[in-house]
């Protein structure tokens, strides 16, 4: 059994595309096309279900056609609609570029040197040119810049993400008392 740990969300199948079983496939990550894996796990009924990838091509930079092995039809494609796409942890450790999506860092905490632990990463904002963490923080939200140059080391296994962030950039102050 596949648990939520393992996997990361990288994006969404939409409608089926002809007749064939092939799906549109909305991608946040391309990890599918740069790492050594040969299958997506799809979230269905609250369950991970592994599907072998049978052949994809590039629509566009987020968007892919993708036939999974055992969907030939359109009817059985069309049981794919709206379906979470999440990509095996385990091989996205080992990428050939060694770049992970930020997508990658959801459910981890973050630490930094001089605060200490902030919070869980519950959602990245890719909305803006400054992509941000939304960082869960007894029952605040905060904002942190995804930034290479303020990240001090990755614990992929604890799921922790040690940080450096520039003094002035958090006022913990301000969201504990409220202000």
């Amino acid at each position: 059994m596949i648990r939520k740990e393992e996997v990361y969300k990288i994006g969404l199948f939409n409608k089926p595309h002809g007749i064939h079983g092939e799906l549109q496939f909305t991608f946040t990550d391309d990890v599918f096309d740069r790492a050594d894996c040969d299958y997506l796990v799809c979230l269905l009924d609250g369950i991970f279900v592994p599907f072998f990838i049978e052949e994809y091509r590039f629509r566009s930079d987020s968007m892919a056609l993708m036939k999974l092995e055992g969907v030939d039809t359109a009817e059985r494609a069309r049981t794919f609609t709206n379906v979470e796409v999440y990509f095996p942890v385990k091989f996205a450790h080992e990428l050939k570029d060694g770049i992970l999506s930020w997508n990658y860092f959801v459910g981890f905490t973050i630490e930094d040197v001089h605060y200490g632990k902030l919070g869980e990463i519950v959602e990245v904002d890719a909305a803006t040119v400054n992509v941000l963490f939304v960082i869960e923080r007894e029952r605040e939200e905060l904002l942190i810049p995804a930034h290479e140059e303020f990240i001090r080391s990755i614990d992929h296994e604890r799921k922790l993400v040690f940080v450096e962030l520039p003094e002035g950039l958090v006022n913990l102050e301000e969201v504990e008392n409220g202000d």
